[in-house]
């Protein structure tokens, strides 16, 4: 049995570990989508854990505020990642199905990512979405990727993704 649920303060040691197993600790800071991230809270209500029967975290998915270009608001998802030993179970399509339902409901226009065309375009990704979006650092176009929650969202979007969200605050350390 899995559950998705909100990510949780206790969620952020395992979440860490995962996606250093799946991406690989120095790999995954390495990449553009990172750039946008750093420093930033994933968007209010938008951050999920998917855990197993015993409670343990087997995959997570976050999204994050961004503003994509001249379309303006939008959310930049990932990343998403599942535990190698539940994968193929369709957990990681659980996870963006509800990260795209609650999204949606939230009143979120567009979501945009960088990742897998022929995984994502089943969800209804697209790169036409993103044509004249650009990243800030380099990206494979092909894996650039759009959708509009709110039709209409990313017509004509063009420029450059910024990061936009909330602030991190660096936790201090008793003395």
């Amino acid at each position: 049995m899995v559950t998705i649920r909100p990510e949780i303060y206790f969620d952020t040691l395992p979440r860490e570990r995962l996606l250093d197993k799946v991406f690989g600790k120095q790999q995954r800071r390495r990449k553009t989508s990172e750039r946008l991230r750093e420093g930033r809270l994933p968007s209010e209500g938008l951050a999920f854990t998917a855990t197993d029967a015993k409670g343990r975290l087997i995959g997570t998915v976050r999204l994050w505020d961004v503003l994509a270009g001249s379309a303006g608001s939008a959310l930049l998802l990932g990343p998403l990642a599942v535990d190698c030993r539940y994968q193929g179970q369709g957990i990681g399509a659980a996870l963006m199905a509800h990260a795209l339902e609650e999204a949606r409901a939230m009143g979120h226009a567009a979501v945009i990512l960088v990742g897998d065309a022929p995984y994502y375009q089943r969800f209804g990704f697209t790169h036409g979405m993103v044509a004249d979006l650009h990243l800030p650092g380099p990206v494979d176009r092909n894996r650039f990727l759009g959708i509009e929650l709110i039709p209409g969202a990313l017509d004509g979007a063009e420029g450059l993704v910024v990061g936009s969200g909330r602030r991190e605050v660096p936790q201090r350390r008793a003395a």
